[in-house]
Formats: structure tokens, C-alpha cells, sequence
């Protein structure tokens, strides 16, 4: 038998490196500070396995497909490990390094990342990621002498903004606004939300490739829920077809190199009647109250507990549906969360210049009570020195969103 020589892993530098979405500097700044976690934490290497960790320290935005990807980082050293299927795209899409695995053994990703980050170290790692049988395989190829978990100051990091970053997201909410005016524009009676949700999708595509024409383009979508449909933030698309009365749910969702940003806007096909009316101004009047508690010094819990009362003293807190806004930034509905940056009633973080959170109150009426359906407004919200800056244009309210 033909002794198999072919390689587990090896540099593939097919082509020149590609514009990334920021500049060498700024992710030199992201490993610095990574860099001082590692000190700090007496860690030899960082193993990092999420999306949005890899995209945020390296630029590279993997596509898993049931593969594992990594980034190792060191002292000296940022190497990102990806499947040999990607060709030479991990390459020209990293800051740093880049080693491609082959398939043709199994663990040849863990040999990789063994060859960068070495046998017997202390290794950081993301609990909230590594799987069980990662983790199994880390161990037997690399051997720690400890595993330290890094994730809470890795997503620590992430929420406090650079310039740069800001920039970025607010042109993303401008994409946003976009994509809402152009799905605004596409309900009718009778049209089906999956016609709405496409005509947005379509308008902030074209908008993305116009504004960053190096950019990688993927995952930008539209929810546009009707009727009951708006009873979930997060509920897919379907086929339904607009009835006049319906009660409509607008939500746009521009990606721009693993950036998300959103617009969240309740609307009415035709007309409104006088009980949803009143549940939509009381959502609106917290939607206004929590922009004005957006500021530095600020706590999640504590401006959750004024809408709470605010929702309680109109007897409507019981139909509250999650919490009242989160971070933004290397963030998509398939990875990416800053959970210390919620404003829920179990999160203490206080709000600083740099950081980014959407205020978003909603309320979900049940079906056959008046009023019925799901009711949400959302704007982005940069904290600034002495306030926030709201970065959402799209109006909201009776007066605008009565469509038809």
C-alpha cells in the first residue's frame, strides 16, 4: 500500500489579503487587549472557536457547515485554523495568519491548533462554546496543563466600541431605515409577508454593496410578521397575506461583515381600531421613556425597573415580552451575544461612553383579547459622554406607521 503523504494542515496564501472591514490597527488594539486578558489570567494561548470571537480578533468570518474553526492567539502570534473546503478565502480574509487543515485524518483541526499553541500550556478557551467533544479532543491533542475560561471578558471587551466599530454600526442603522422605508412601501392588502420581507431584504442588499464594495455579503434578511404572527420578536417569515386591520410587525436586519444593526417598527394595515390603538400608545410611551434613561452611569437593572413600573401603573407589565434592549456588534441571529450589555432585571452593568444597546419594550396581547398581537418599537442607541445618540431615523407611531 502507498504510504499516504499528504499534509494534516498547511498554509494556503492563494491570492493577496483582501480589505477587511477595519484597519491593521484596530485589530492589533483588539489583540492588545486580549492580550492583556491572557497576562492577566496567566494564559499561554487563546483557543477561540465562536463566530463572533474569530471575526472580531482575526475579521474572518467562518461558515462552519459542521466543521470546527479556530483562532489561536498568542503572545506573539494570531493564526486562524479553517477547513482546507474554504481554499484560500480564510487567508485573505484574517488579520495575521492562517493555517488550513485537511480532512483526510480525523483532528487534524486540534493538530493544527496544537501546532501553533503547543502541548502542556495553560489554554483559554469559550465555555459558553466549546463543546463536550471539543473539549475531549482539545485535551488529547494538546494536553493543558489548565483550561481557563475567557468568554465573559472576551464579550466584555467587544461591547465597548471603538471609533471605528461606531462608524460602521451607524451606517448599518442607516441601511436599516433603508430597508424599512422600501418594505413600508410594499404592504398592501392582500400582499403576503414573505413579498414585504424581500422588497426590504432586496433595497438593503443593493445598499450594502454600494457602500462597502470589498465587503463579504451574507445574511442580511427581513422578519415581517402580520395578525398573530407578531406575537414572537423572533418569528420566521410565512406566506400570510395582509387583511386590512391586521396588526403588522417591520423588522430589518442589514449584516455588514458580521455587523449587525436593526429597525423594529409596529404598523397597521388600513386602519386601527380603538383597543390596539391604546395598548400601541402605551407601547410607544415606553419605547420614549427608555430612550430617556439611555445614559453613562446608568444600569441595565435599574432602567428595566422604571419600565416595569411604568408598564405595572397601566396594568400591562404581565404582557411584556423579554427584556428592553441589548449590545450590538459582531452579533447575527446564529452567533454573537453580549449578554452583560441586556437590560433585564439581572443585569447590573453600567452604561458607558462607547457602548451600544437598543431600546426595544414589547407587548404581546393575546389572540381574543382586544388589542390582540405583538407590539414592538426598537432604536439604537450610542452612549456618549454626557447622554445617547439615537441613530435610528424611521419614524414610529400611529401618526406615521397607519399604512394604506
Amino acid at each position: 500500500m502507498t504510504q499516504d503523504t499528504r499534509p494534516q494542515f498547511h498554509p494556503f496564501r492563494n491570492g493577496d489579503k483582501a480589505p477587511l472591514p477595519f484597519a491593521a490597527a484596530e485589530y492589533d488594539a483588539r489583540l492588545s487587549g486580549l492580550r492583556t486578558i491572557m497576562a492577566e489570567e496567566g494564559i499561554d494561548a487563546c483557543v477561540l472557536t465562536s463566530m463572533h470571537n474569530i471575526a472580531y480578533f482575526s475579521g474572518f468570518l467562518y461558515c462552519a457547515f459542521g466543521r470546527p474553526y479556530g483562532l489561536v492567539v498568542t503572545p506573539t502570534d494570531c493564526v486562524t485554523i479553517a477547513a482546507g473546503i474554504d481554499g484560500g478565502q480564510p487567508w485573505r480574509r484574517s488579520h495575521g495568519a492562517a493555517l488550513t487543515y485537511t480532512d483526510w485524518t480525523r483532528d487534524n483541526f486540534w493538530r493544527a491548533v496544537a501546532h501553533v499553541a503547543g502541548p502542556g500550556r495553560v489554554l483559554g478557551v469559550e465555555g459558553d462554546h466549546l463543546t463536550r467533544s471539543a473539549e475531549a479532543a482539545l485535551r488529547e491533542h494538546l494536553v493543558p496543563r489548565a483550561l481557563v475560561e475567557i468568554h465573559a471578558r472576551t464579550a466584555a471587551q467587544r461591547m465597548r466600541k471603538s471609533p471605528a466599530e461606531i462608524a460602521l454600526i451607524r451606517q448599518g442603522a442607516e441601511v436599516a431605515d433603508i430597508g424599512g422605508a422600501a418594505a413600508r412601501d410594499a404592504i398592501a392588502i392582500g400582499a403576503r409577508e414573505i413579498d414585504v420581507a424581500m422588497a426590504g431584504r432586496d433595497a438593503m442588499e443593493l445598499e450594502i454593496a454600494r457602500r462597502f464594495p470589498d465587503a463579504e455579503y451574507r445574511d442580511t434578511w427581513v422578519w415581517f410578521q402580520s395578525g398573530p404572527n407578531t406575537d414572537g420578536a423572533h418569528n420566521p417569515l410565512t406566506a400570510r397575506a395582509i387583511s386590512a386591520g391586521d396588526i403588522l410587525s417591520l423588522n430589518t436586519f442589514p449584516m455588514i461583515s458580521g455587523y449587525y444593526t436593526a429597525l423594529e417598527r409596529t404598523l397597521f394595515a388600513g386602519h386601527v381600531d380603538a383597543a390596539s390603538l391604546r395598548i400601541w400608545a402605551a407601547n410607544v410611551a415606553a419605547h420614549e421613556l427608555g430612550l430617556s434613561l439611555i445614559r453613562p452611569g446608568a444600569t441595565c437593572a435599574g432602567i428595566t425597573a422604571r419600565i416595569n413600573d411604568f408598564l405595572a401603573e397601566r396594568d400591562l407589565l404581565q404582557y411584556r415580552s423579554f427584556g428592553y434592549g441589548h449590545s450590538f456588534g459582531i452579533l447575527s441571529h446564529y452567533y454573537g451575544r453580549e449578554a452583560g450589555l441586556e437590560l433585564r432585571e439581572d443585569i447590573d452593568t453600567v452604561l458607558e461612553p462607547g457602548m451600544v444597546i437598543s431600546m426595544e419594550p414589547m407587548l404581546t396581547i393575546p389572540e381574543g383579547q382586544p388589542g390582540s398581537g405583538g407590539y414592538r418599537e426598537h432604536d439604537i442607541l450610542i452612549v456618549t459622554e454626557t447622554g445617547a445618540e439615537n441613530i435610528t431615523g424611521f419614524p414610529y407611531g400611529p401618526d406615521h406607521n397607519v399604512i394604506g
